[in-house]
């Protein structure tokens, strides 16, 4: 059986409302070292799956007033309970049943009557998967990366980085009230996106980055894998003007009034331009001019002189130092 890190056996949840069936799965899986939870009804199910997050449901198919299709789709609907794998326990074989127990979200299923033998061997499949996906997701969150995974056919969330999470709903869910399954679908201008990225890749091409903008922020979606056709996944990264221009501040030393010239004037922005944004005139901005600016930071960068280096620069025409100030800014958001 596996175990968690901190070797505490694995919950597992039964659904069904039957108790000589619960009898029997409770039995054996209690002696093959797992914590049993039982619910005996659709909704006792979503309940107690939403207080617990177990690591695996058993479900029945057949059940009064809600039935195990859609208890599997309130489950795969609730951020909570949505990464966890369901095991669908059904006497209904016809293959149009099979078919939408799967569309459902069910992970896997076997017929009754059950073979508890293969129920455990099912059981162990599922959670070894959980266990790899859920590392990948950790080593992501570890490394403070955003990533989602969709799901092609429908643009449907399959998980997110917390990072991730948090990006997607400041960017796209500004309403509070808004349901939680409104947060599991992919807002349509990115799903759109990806599917034009996925054709561009299918004939060898590559379409650039989507970049939501967002005050003076911006959101870039890049694609990481969108080879398959059972899920795609994306990498999420976040630009401030504000985070770069305090960035400079601290690295090279220079004023705030300093790195914003130099941070506006690394973008291609003229001294008028640059007085705008800052609600300067460009007399005002001349007086803190940029290659004055780029040389401060490249000595400091370089511990050079920098009477010698500002008389190198005032040689360098425009375009040499601000491509100076471009391999500034490079290293700062690498």
């Amino acid at each position: 059986m596996i175990q968690q890190n901190n070797r505490q056996p694995l919950l597992v949840l039964i659904v069904d409302d039957v108790p000589d069936n619960v009898a029997v799965l409770h039995d054996a899986l209690d002696e093959s070292g797992y914590t049993v939870l039982v619910a005996n009804s659709g909704k006792a199910a979503l309940e107690v799956a939403a207080k617990t997050e177990p690591d695996i449901i058993l479900l029945d198919a057949i059940m009064p007033e809600m039935d195990g299709f859609e208890v599997c789709r309130a489950l795969k609907a609730n951020n909570k309970t949505s990464q966890i794998p369901v095991i669908f326990m059904t006497g209904l074989t016809e293959t149009e049943k099979v078919v939408a127990a799967f569309e459902a979200g069910v992970s896997d299923y076997v017929t009754k009557p059950v073979r508890i033998n293969e129920v455990l061997v099912r059981i162990t499949s599922q959670l070894q998967t959980s266990s790899h996906v859920r590392q990948a997701r950790s080593a992501l969150d570890a490394f403070g990366q955003a990533a989602i995974a969709i799901t092609p056919e429908n643009g449907k969330i399959v998980w997110q980085t917390p990072l991730a999470r948090d990006w997607m709903h400041d960017y796209f869910l500004d309403d509070s009230s808004l349901s939680e399954a409104r947060e599991l679908l992919t807002p349509p201008k990115v799903f759109n996106w990806v599917k034009e990225a996925y054709q561009a890749d299918v004939t060898g091409k590559t379409l650039e980055s989507l970049i939501i903008i967002q005050s003076a922020k911006r959101l870039t979606f890049s694609p990481a894998d969108i080879s398959s056709d059972e899920q795609w996944v994306i990498v999420l990264r976040e630009e401030s003007d504000a985070a770069q221009i305090e960035a400079l501040i601290h690295i090279f030393k220079l004023t705030n009034r300093e790195s914003e010239v130099l941070y506006w004037t690394i973008k291609g922005k003229t001294s008028r331009d640059i007085g705008d944004i800052l609600g300067s005139s460009p007399r005002t901005v001349n007086k803190q001019t940029p290659r004055t600016c780029i040389c401060k930071a490249w000595c400091r960068n370089k511990n050079c002189s920098s009477i010698t280096c500002c008389f190198k620069i005032t040689r360098f025409d425009l375009g040499h130092y601000l491509r100076i100030g471009y391999g500034l800014i490079s290293s700062l958001t690498s």
